[in-house]
């Protein structure tokens, strides 16, 4: 969805920088300066890095929550009936670039929801200081990763703007843009 999303605003001719973990997807226009991470560590990094010189972030990546503490550098043996994985929070991306937002930027994330998800949808969005998020559904077929195809819904404080039905992922992108820049112009006319 993000690799769309940054073909979308490059074909409208917006200068983007993909900030991109381990797929095996390409960029095919000019205007995306792609820079790939394997961490959320690195990513979070490379995010604080840019986002001040841009008009805003759309935060697509499953970015994981928690992280192992040790890391091992070789397998580890089977030797007891229970294993434990110490983990720690990684740095919270959304929330950070949105107690860093300037009046002008505009700051998008993505939330994936299994249950009261316009609700959870919505607390995340004020929460982490978001203009737009953009609400997909584990329960909704054909949808989210592994799939070319998805089924949104686009939340601002107010509540659901916007709702597709099942589309390919390139059509959503043009949805969700759509709403960026409506947003965009809204926001910029506050400034």
């Amino acid at each position: 969805m993000g690799f769309a999303i940054a073909e979308r605003f490059a074909a409208l001719g917006a200068k983007v920088i993909l900030i991109a973990g381990p797929v095996s997807l390409k960029c095919s226009n000019p205007l995306i300066h792609r820079i790939d991470v394997v961490s959320a560590e690195e990513m979070y990094e490379q995010t604080l890095l840019y986002f001040g010189e841009c008009n805003g972030a759309v935060m697509v990546a499953a970015v994981a929550d928690f992280t192992p503490v040790i890391v091992e550098n070789q397998k580890i043996k089977r030797n007891a009936e229970i294993f434990s994985i110490e983990l720690r929070p990684n740095p919270d991306i959304a929330a950070t670039l949105g107690k860093l937002k300037r009046k002008n930027q505009i700051l998008v994330g993505f939330a994936l929801e299994t249950n009261n998800e316009d609700k959870n949808a919505q607390l995340k969005l004020h929460r982490k200081n978001l203009d737009l998020i953009i609400l997909n559904s584990l329960n909704d077929k054909g949808s989210g990763f592994q799939y070319d195809t998805n089924q949104i819904k686009i939340l601002d404080k107010t509540g659901v703007i916007c709702t597709s039905g099942l589309k390919q992922k390139s059509e959503i992108a043009v949805d969700i843009v759509n709403k960026i820049i409506e947003a965009e112009n809204f926001i910029s006319g506050l400034s």
